[in-house]
């Protein structure tokens, strides 16, 4: 029997986590989620054999990635604002079945180009249901057992994140890169069957207004532009028409973007947000910290199958450390800085990154994995470790708790915007160009120099962590108080979201 609509935000069915609806929700959210996570980590490793298939250059290589991301960051506010107006569960089912219908077009992609397309169709299903699945989480659960039911949906989706990378070494070696798109659909439809049958709708009363859909359309082109322009210059040259069209109009776009949500009644980006210098600080660190990251984990999967020589299998394997760590230790980090403040660990969390990037300069084509790619990794966990509760919980806390769900999709928006735009500019930076992911010896020199620069853009963020970011004040009793009244927290903000794994600890 389907779930019985409700008109309000849900809150009125009060669910329990350890009701068997309960658990069929969380079940339900971690597994359409996780769609689109494993599918973000698995087509990393899967990218030289894509290469060698379609016998196709980095820039394509780069489409790949980025198209996905692209539709993804640019519409991700707007499917929150369909599911709160529209009703969240109806709008995730939508994205669940789009996701899935755009993987089915991707592994079975005659072409590079049309795999670009069908990428960016996965987008947009992925902008449809992740915003969802934690929404339908807040509204459908009491608020005893809301924060269980997070925690489960944070440590499922990481296990599911670690997953991705051994699951694509292992299809694309065993059997074929397209697979790793076939395997979402037996996912999709027991999302789709428990979703219907156990997860109850939910809306928000308050959202009203028009969706901001011009909004919408400026930033996504404006990113479409900046990226083009960014992917293709290298190869067809900075003074190139097509190029710098596209750089000046996809910058033209993004002003009109601010411009626009600065006089729009419902804007998708609150601008007044910005006016905190500690939130303004903190996006700029994740900006930094997740570009640094995703630029250097787009290049590392190709420099150990085509230069260290590992298997895709081998590949995947090699980077389960970093989830592993932060499973086991951000809990204990969130924990740390609100007992310290956020300061010192968003400012010494980025340089532990770096230090972990710029240790991939010794992976060559000797390519041993204890002395070259294990200590680098495990560096690399311990820094975001460090880096990621904090870094969220503040992007959450600086902002006021009227906003605090539009500040962690922001936040979130950051962290893929800071990918999208280093995976574009960072193999050009490196002299990586054309073919030259084919030429080990070229590829590798690259890769070191991207490393290095992508550790001292993390130093950076950590120098202006340490500049600009403030623990907040401890409460202080009232002169009058007793001298044994016990204290309690001043800070007037929601309370540090639960740890999460690196796809989903800025929201996936």
């Amino acid at each position: 029997m389907a779930a019985t609509p409700t008109a309000g935000s849900g809150e009125d069915l009060e669910l329990t986590y350890d009701s068997p609806r309960g658990r069929w929700v969380v079940a339900g959210t971690v597994l359409g989620s996780a769609m689109a996570a494993i599918d973000a980590t698995v087509v990393g490793i899967a990218l030289p054999a894509i290469g060698r298939d379609f016998d196709t250059g980095l820039a394509a290589l780069q489409w790949v990635v980025t198209a996905y991301t692209l539709t993804l960051a640019g519409l991700l506010l707007v499917g929150g604002a369909l599911g709160d107006r529209l009703g969240r569960r109806r709008i995730f089912l939508i994205g669940v079945v789009w996701f899935a219908v755009a993987s089915v077009l991707c592994g079975i992609a005659p072409s590079a180009d049309f795999l670009i397309g069908a990428r960016a169709l996965q987008g947009v299903g992925a902008a449809l249901l992740t915003p969802g699945s934690l929404a339908i989480l807040e509204a459908s659960f009491t608020p005893r057992d809301r924060g269980r039911a997070i925690g489960a949906w944070s440590g499922l989706s990481g296990v599911a994140t670690a997953i991705g990378p051994f699951l694509g070494g292992w299809f694309v070696e065993a059997v074929s890169w397209r697979l790793i798109f076939a395997i979402n659909l037996p996912v999709a439809v027991v999302v789709i069957l428990v979703t219907w049958r156990h997860v109850p709708e939910s809306r928000d009363p308050d959202a009203t207004g028009q969706i901001d859909i011009a909004g919408a359309v400026f930033v996504t082109l404006g990113l479409v532009g900046l990226t083009y322009g960014l992917i293709e210059g290298p190869a067809r040259g900075w003074t190139d028409p097509i190029v710098q069209i596209a750089l000046i109009g996809g910058a033209f776009l993004l002003v009109l973007f601010v411009a626009w949500e600065s006089r729009v009644r419902e804007p998708l980006l609150p601008l007044s947000l910005f006016a905190s210098t500690q939130f303004t600080a903190t996006n700029v660190v994740t900006f930094a910290v997740y570009g640094a990251l995703g630029g250097a984990l787009f290049l590392l999967p190709i420099q150990l199958q085509q230069v260290s020589g590992y298997t895709a299998l081998e590949a995947g394997v090699s980077l389960l450390p970093i989830t592993v760590i932060m499973l086991a230790l951000s809990a204990r980090s969130g924990a740390l800085a609100t007992r310290i403040g956020p300061r010192v660990q968003m400012s010494v969390g980025p340089v532990l990154v770096g230090a972990g990037l710029a240790l991939f300069t010794r992976v060559d084509e000797n390519g041993s994995y204890l002395t070259q790619v294990l200590p680098a990794v495990t560096v690399l966990g311990l820094g975001l470790a460090t880096t990621v509760a904090p870094l969220t919980a503040t992007a959450l806390a600086t902002a006021p708790a009227r906003h605090a769900g539009t500040a962690s999709a922001v936040n979130n928006d950051v962290a893929r915007a800071g990918g999208l735009i280093a995976v574009a500019v960072l193999p050009g930076l490196a002299g990586i160009t054309g073919a030259a992911y084919l030429v080990p010896a070229e590829f590798s020199a690259g890769f070191h120099t991207a490393s290095l620069i992508s550790a001292g853009v993390c130093v950076l963020g950590g120098a202006l962590a340490a500049v600009t970011i403030r623990n907040p004040r401890p409460a202080v009793p009232p002169p009058t108080a007793p001298a044994r009244q016990p204290l309690h927290c001043g800070l007037d903000a929601p309370p540090p979201p639960p740890a999460s794994s690196p796809a989903h600890a800025t929201g996936g």
